[in-house]
């Protein structure tokens, strides 16, 4: 499964990064594209929490997609997949998922985000595209984490 990851130390304590990349409500403000969250349903420490982002498209439509926490640390690890079966994606991918750990350091905290995702069929062929996409995607929600905290 090709995996992408970028990482960035971020001027702010683990607890405060935490609070915010663990939130399904507050998506809109760090993660690309990500217009707004709903239909959260919490779960205590964080795993099997459901919520659905509504994401913009260039042209300014909302597609809605859903997705769950898998796995949770508190203030070292979130991770989250996206629900794919039955929905337009699953025609191209096998599975989606972002991993996020997170890691005290002397500065603040290092912020890793790695994205893996898994083509299907013929959707392989343009794995480098995806993964120069999902590149950029990691580092918008770097510049927008460290925004929303510092």
């Amino acid at each position: 499964m090709p995996r992408v990851t970028r990482k960035r130390t971020i001027a702010a304590p683990v607890e405060e990064v935490w609070r915010l990349v663990s939130d399904p409500y507050s998506l809109p403000r760090w993660w690309p594209r990500t217009g707004r969250v709903e239909n959260v349903e919490q779960r205590s420490a964080g795993r099997r929490t459901q919520w659905t982002k509504v994401l913009e498209t260039a042209e300014g439509r909302g597609v809605r997609a859903d997705f769950r926490c898998i796995s949770s640390a508190e203030n070292e690890r979130y991770v989250w997949e996206q629900e794919l079966e039955g929905t337009p994606f699953a025609r191209h991918l096998r599975s989606s998922k972002v991993e996020i750990g997170l890691r005290g350091r002397e500065e603040g905290t290092q912020v890793t985000i790695a994205s893996l995702q898994a083509m299907k069929g013929m959707s392989r062929m343009g794995s480098p595209m995806m993964r120069r996409a999902q590149g950029a995607n990691l580092d918008q929600a770097l510049d927008a984490i460290e925004r929303a905290l510092t």
